[in-house]
């Protein structure tokens, strides 16, 4: 342990003592965001927004305006870009992906539907106008371009790899030619914005101007723990470097071209020593804007029956029964993961000399869970289980539920517990423990991220928050205030200017419907193709592929019904 440790947990717990959270608990409802602080150093605000947030969960960008959302942030990354397996190039496609057990599940996968062919409704929409047939572009990027109008401070980068898109970053980065290659079909594809023309959107520099930077989300190089059947090998902590140094040497040449523009580069980094080690944490700052440090999934359901412990420890705790990260003598915490980037660790082979003002926090807003778990002495912590906890409608997976779903729990102080020990909140009730963040954790992530001098938080994703966005509010707070409220005029540059020419393609002669409920009523047992748009329970759908029996609503975020618009 570092002499200054104990410094830092007496800090930790003399906040904790003095009152800076509020009850055990945490569950008082946050103050007021100050709406007039802009970011500075320790409190920048990035969180991702997924890309299939459109479909079941019906979480559009506009919520990110009437929710208090984007006010609340400085980056947006957009989830996820994929690379194409033979041509290993940005590229746009509509591929759901594979089940996880499939080696090959993100294979050529995408969703440039969502990207820029989904239409919005004037009442789906941010600026309250509905999208046209003739349009440039549609969809989130065009969301995205209306959201910055209204936020100018906002920035965007599209967010590359991601869990099952990583397999073939190790491919890409391996020489220099194909790393620039991968590079430049990446910057051509979303910052000069020449989108491929599908479903009569997209052409050259349709997308122009909606995103400001590239976030690297490489899970993970070198690594044999990411996605299965992903590509990795030794060489990739070294082209890892050399991959981040060209998308930098590419962006700044970019910017430099366009009146002297800064396009940001981040890359979201592991926090577990076992998967740092394979990557050069004394050279990769050079090129990063920013390092989002993963700090959560340090446990979870995959761990079997337990026993049940914190997804994000703070502080390693003598009380952890997990086992030690081979080849080493430590267990996962968030300090240890900070300790590796900045100061390094010798026995897993990490140099550390990141900056510390680069490195930002992760806060997730989804839990792990496990379920038939004793309360024991403990309320069901270190206890064995009997598997994931119960599904939950929107998450829709065992052993994770968003924070929207488990409000009753986590904000009632008969089912929220307190480890002092590894400054972690938990919540039991009903033979169901939960792992995750209220305010009281929150509180003392944001204290030991300031007194170590890093940079902020990353939040993932925006998907799991409730209307009222308790978590991010109960952040930036803490954090010491937003940064910037929504504009009522336009600012003098609009951030994106639309093209003046239509997609090179003849537009159909006929609009498609916009969410009018002129598509006939569903209809279960009937026989529905590719393409047929039906309405459902005041929405209009899409069919993708064949389907028979599949209610539209029912099939999940990559399912066979695309969600078209309210009616």
């Amino acid at each position: 342990m570092h002499p200054r440790k104990p410094l830092i947990a007496a800090l930790l717990s003399s906040a904790l003592a003095a009152g800076a959270l509020a009850a055990t608990a945490g569950l008082g409802s946050a103050q007021a965001a100050d709406t007039t602080t802009t970011a500075s150093a320790g409190n920048v605000r990035i969180a991702y927004y997924d890309q299939w947030s459109v479909y079941g969960n019906a979480f559009y960008p506009k919520h990110l305006d009437t929710r208090g959302i984007a006010s609340q942030l400085d980056v947006i990354n957009y989830s996820f870009g994929n690379i194409h397996p033979t041509d290993l190039t940005c590229f746009m496609a509509n591929k759901a992906a594979g089940d996880d057990a499939n080696p090959n599940a993100g294979d050529g996968a995408g969703d440039s539907y969502a990207d820029y062919q989904k239409t919005f409704s004037a009442a789906d929409s941010v600026d309250g106008v509905a999208d046209k047939w003739d349009q440039p572009i549609v969809g989130v990027f065009n969301q995205f371009k209306e959201l910055k109008a209204k936020y100018p401070h906002l920035k965007i980068n599209i967010s590359l790899g991601g869990w099952t898109y990583s397999k073939y970053f190790h491919d890409a980065a391996k020489t220099d030619a194909s790393r620039k290659k991968l590079v430049t079909s990446c910057i051509d594809q979303y910052i000069k914005g020449n989108l491929p023309v599908e479903g009569g959107f997209g052409g050259a520099g349709t997308a122009a101007g909606i995103f400001d930077g590239i976030d690297i989300d490489w899970e993970y190089p070198g690594s044999p723990d990411g996605h299965l059947g992903n590509h990795y090998g030794p060489e990739d902590k070294q082209n890892f470097t050399l991959l981040l140094a060209e998308f930098r040497k590419q962006l700044d040449a970019h910017g430099a071209a366009n009146g002297g523009k800064k396009y940001l580069l981040t890359s979201a980094l592991p926090a577990g020593q076992d998967k740092i080690k394979y990557i050069e944490t004394d050279k990769i700052g050079q090129y990063l804007d920013y390092a989002n440090i993963m700090t959560y999934d340090m446990h979870g359901a995959w761990d079997g029956d337990g026993p049940t412990y914190h997804q994000s420890p703070l502080f390693p705790s003598p009380n952890d029964p997990t086992d030690v990260i081979a080849p080493g003598t430590e267990k996962y915490s968030i300090d240890s993961a900070i300790d590796s980037w900045i100061d390094g660790n010798p026995a897993y082979g990490i140099a550390g000399g990141f900056p510390a003002n680069k490195l930002t926090l992760g806060y997730e807003f989804y839990y792990r869970g496990w379920k038939g778990v004793p309360a024991g002495t403990t309320n069901g912590l270190a206890q064995t289980a009997t598997g994931g906890s119960n599904a939950r409608p929107l998450s829709q997976q065992a052993g994770i539920a968003h924070y929207k779903e488990l409000g009753g729990i986590v904000d009632n102080a008969a089912t929220t517990f307190w480890d002092d020990q590894s400054k972690s909140s938990y919540f039991y009730k009903d033979g169901e423990f939960f792992t995750g963040l209220n305010q009281k954790s929150i509180q003392a992530r944001v204290d030991y991220g300031k007194q170590r001098g890093l940079a902020g938080a990353m939040m993932y994703s925006l998907l799991g928050l409730d209307n009222n966005a308790t978590l991010l509010t109960q952040i930036n707070t803490a954090l010491g205030g937003t940064t910037a409220p929504p504009t009522t005029t336009p600012p003098t540059t609009p951030p994106t200017t639309p093209p003046t020419t239509p997609p090179t393609t003849t537009p159909p002669t006929t609009p498609p419907p916009t969410g009018s409920c002129t598509a006939p009523a569903y209809v279960a047992g009937t026989v529905y193709n590719g393409g047929a748009l039906v309405s459902h329970k005041g929405r209009t759908w899409k069919a993708q592929w064949w389907t028979q029996n599949e209610e539209p609503g029912t099939t999940g975020e990559w399912g066979v019904w695309r969600d078209q618009g309210a009616c």
